[in-house]
């Protein structure tokens, strides 16, 4: 793993963090696209930290109705002890998209500090209170496009999201077109005729996952 690329392990040096890992018995595993990285509503306390490829956090409703709740890229944490309470029955679960290894070790070691009290186990911490309040905001962001009320305003408001996190009108959608569906929560044909009619009234130009917002 690239420790120091990872915001996980900001301000922590590549030889602090592999003792950690270490300190925390954490171990890796590998996925390959489709397969279930972890499931939540398991009583799990395993806090994961994707290394490579890239993942979602899926829910699927009672009524068997499928939404990303987040994208997950490499160096980002997940896992039933970060997450918010009341999932209530519906399945959540981190899926691997692209061929991913993880890393993973017990909640209890970031809450409760080792003997040796290490001074990046302090950092640590911060960090991932720093994600949090990070996820949090983009928990608004989902919010804040699920609001609108149509297809096009729904695409319109999370293409221009994109746009101001990628300073750039043309930017590359983090995950696919089918995907992008279940991100707003929209039929896939809809969306797809929708994307189509805004092409042709000239507001956006796609090509596979790249876009380019032309407002």
């Amino acid at each position: 793993m690239d420790y120091p690329n990872s915001k996980v392990f900001h301000d922590i040096s590549e030889t602090e963090c592999r003792q950690m890992m270490e300190c925390f018995d954490a171990y890796e595993r590998r996925y390959t696209a489709g397969q279930t990285i972890c499931e939540y509503n398991q009583g799990s306390t395993l806090v994961g930290i994707l290394e490579s490829g890239s993942a979602s956090l899926i829910r699927i409703d009672v009524y068997g109705v499928r939404t990303i709740l987040e994208t997950l890229s490499p160096g980002e944490m997940f896992g039933e002890a970060l997450a918010f309470s009341g999932l209530s029955e519906d399945s959540i679960a981190v899926v691997c998209d692209k061929d991913a290894k993880a890393l993973f070790f017990e909640y209890s070691h970031i809450t409760r500090p080792c003997s040796n009290t290490c001074a990046h186990h302090t950092q640590l911490l911060e960090n991932i209170i720093r994600l949090m309040a990070q996820k949090s905001m983009a928990l608004s962001e989902r919010i804040e496009v699920l609001s609108r009320r149509t297809i096009r305003d729904k695409l319109l408001c999370y293409f221009s999201l994109q746009a101001t996190r990628h300073n750039s009108h043309t930017f590359e959608l983090p995950f696919s077109i089918s995907a992008l569906a279940d991100y707003i929560c929209s039929d896939r044909s809809a969306m797809m005729r929708e994307m189509k009619n805004m092409r042709q009234s000239g507001l956006i130009l796609a090509d596979g996952r790249k876009i380019t917002l032309l407002l």
